[in-house]
């Protein structure tokens, strides 16, 4: 199987806020470029690639329109954007949703587009002594509001260079950790985007009837827009959206979380349809891949809560990657879990036949 470390630490290394996912979209570009037949971007800034289906069909399924999967992966990712600038120092506001317990001392960069075009400058996030934070509940509250990033600027190159609205990013390089395991920024949702260049990749040597849309979706963490366009755009017969989910870990030992290298998760909710739902779960077991039934008795908060309502409705499943410190600087993965998964959405394509959708029912 494809050794996809270096392809996501790469993903790990450049930022892609919502609605700035550029740098990101770049990098997944080049990669699936050499995987599908037709590449393009989505108004919104969404990747599509297609591959289409290889295996012939009976003459009677031949007559109709060749059917399609979209497998939908969202590459944004949480950051920070200029509020204010006070005394060369930058106020900031969530893009996403950002924990400010665990910012202070992370490591930023600053996309500024004043006085010399846009440019990156290294920042750190600082917060006032700790005596001059409020207090809540007798303790010291770390809020966003609290906190400032200094880039070392003298107050003049600040106010010329950085303009209120600019984006920010985390900094933080990706780390190859013990025991299978990679942490750094943006994991949340990349480890799934490499899931799915693995599912590429094994589909190139596979022979498949459904013609398959890979999509690298905008604006997830904020409004779900690039998802939403995408599924509107693509009409596919079913889909399949990719996500990371909680981890167990540190005072998170909840049924919301799951074990990290144990295996992938299989949705369950109003979001995800049941008979897909029950023909993933069935495929793991034959495949030996180990999961869990992820309860979303509500919204999954993944774009499955778009593409399942996008036009006439799409049929629609959820499948994560249990993912440690989820939002922070040093989210964690493990690596097996991301070939798990590639694995498993590439058997699935390969299993669908010309009538697959016929089976589709609710109850």
């Amino acid at each position: 199987m494809t050794d996809i470390l270096p392809f996501l630490k790469s993903l790990l290394s450049v930022s892609g806020l919502s609605a700035y996912e550029g740098p990101a979209a770049r990098l997944i570009e080049a990669r699936w470029r050499l995987l599908v037949d037709e590449l393009h971007v989505s108004r919104l800034g969404s990747l599509h690639g297609l591959k289409r289906g290889t295996r012939s069909a009976s003459k009677r399924a031949a007559r109709k329109a060749r059917p399609s999967i979209l497998i939908a992966t969202h590459m944004d990712t949480i950051g920070l954007m200029v509020k204010k600038i006070v005394d060369g120092f930058l106020y900031v506001a969530n893009v996403g949703g950002v924990d400010a317990r665990v910012l202070p001392g992370t490591p930023v960069l600053v996309h500024a587009t004043g006085v010399g075009g846009p440019r990156e400058l290294p920042g750190v996030v600082v917060m006032p002594p700790a005596k001059l934070l409020p207090e809540i509940s007798g303790e010291r509250e770390i809020l966003l509001s609290n906190l400032l990033v200094d880039t070392g600027l003298p107050e003049t190159q600040v106010s010329k260079r950085v303009h209120v609205g600019d984006v920010i990013s985390f900094n933080t390089e990706p780390i190859e950790m013990s025991g299978g395991t990679v942490s750094g920024h943006s994991l949340d949702n990349r480890a799934s985007v490499a899931a799915l260049t693995i599912c590429l990749e094994e589909l190139s040597s596979r022979s498949h009837f459904w013609d398959v849309w890979a999509a690298a979706t905008t604006q997830e963490e904020v409004t779900l827009g690039g998802a939403a366009t995408s599924a509107f755009q693509l009409r596919p017969s079913i889909a399949v959206v990719v996500d990371t989910t909680f981890a167990k870990g540190p005072g998170a030992n909840g049924w919301e979380t799951f074990p990290m290298g144990k295996g992938i998760t299989i949705g369950l909710g109003p979001n995800t349809h049941p008979f897909l739902h029950n023909c993933l779960k069935e495929l793991a077991v034959r495949l030996e891949i180990p999961y869990a039934v992820e309860p979303m008795p509500k919204h999954s908060g993944t774009d499955a809560d778009a593409v399942q309502i996008a036009a006439e409705g799409v049929p629609t499943v959820v499948v994560e990657i249990p993912l440690r410190y989820m939002h922070t600087p040093v989210e964690m993965i493990a690596l097996n879990d991301v070939q798990r998964m590639g694995r498993l959405l590439a058997e699935f394509v390969a299993m669908l036949e010309p009538d697959f959708v016929d089976q589709l029912a609710w109850d």
